[in-house]
């Protein structure tokens, strides 16, 4: 089918931004008694709001509740965000070079005011005519729900949709949602090898990314 519209990732995809909320879920772990794992980034990778800020909870044995532990990291990030989100190198003129040619919309894990900021501290805001957190759908990924929505904000069957995607969970979910995949792995959380085998595309760097790369998975 030929291809409609892009759906991008946010985190690890636009903004390098996984490194910072392990460090800020490990920091107030620590902070507040939990007991923290190496396990713990894995787990929570692509979780909704809801989810992860429950696991820290319930897993890493918070004694706050889901919804404090949420705003506290989402304060925290924010915080990190304030002079200048660290916006992955080529990321924004890829965008760019996809707008020019199709409807894009976010699916993404982080919440929505993180990916508001982000957005807007890019210059990418206006490039989106959709975005959607996963915490505004009822599973986070794996599940298929955040690309799902985002292609009924496209008006588009998900199948005629691209999907750009860096970790396991993330490519499992567009896949889930019959997307076509251009991965490119995450450098410092790379995805199994499980999960890239789903893709149609795999890049080295978003800076190759482009129209005719995607239309060529």
């Amino acid at each position: 089918m030929t291809i409609k519209s892009i759906v991008f990732d946010l985190d690890g995809v636009i903004v390098e931004s996984e490194e910072l909320w392990d460090q800020a879920r490990e920091s107030l772990a620590r902070e507040r008694g939990g007991r923290w794992s190496a396990r713990a980034q894995a787990d929570m990778m692509g979780m909704s709001s809801v989810e992860w800020s429950r696991y820290m909870h319930d897993v890493v044995g918070l004694d706050d509740s889901p919804e404090e532990i949420n705003r506290e990291v989402v304060r925290q990030m924010l915080a990190r965000y304030a002079d200048a989100p660290p916006l992955i190198d080529g990321a924004v003129d890829a965008v760019w070079r996809l707008a020019e040619r199709w409807p894009l919309a976010v699916a993404s894990s982080s919440n929505r005011e993180i990916i508001d900021a982000v957005l807007a501290a890019a210059g990418l805001a206006s490039a989106f005519r959709a975005t959607v957190s996963s915490e505004e759908v009822g599973r986070g990924k794996p599940a298929p729900d955040v690309y799902l929505e985002a292609a009924r904000q496209l008006d588009r069957d998900p199948t005629s949709c691209a999907a750009i995607e860096d970790s396991s969970n993330g490519i499992r979910s567009a896949k889930a949602a019959a997307m076509r995949v251009v991965a490119i792995p995450n450098r410092g959380y790379p995805p199994d090898d499980d999960a890239l085998a789903l893709a149609e595309v795999v890049l080295g760097s978003i800076r190759e990314l482009s129209p005719e790369v995607v239309e060529s998975g």
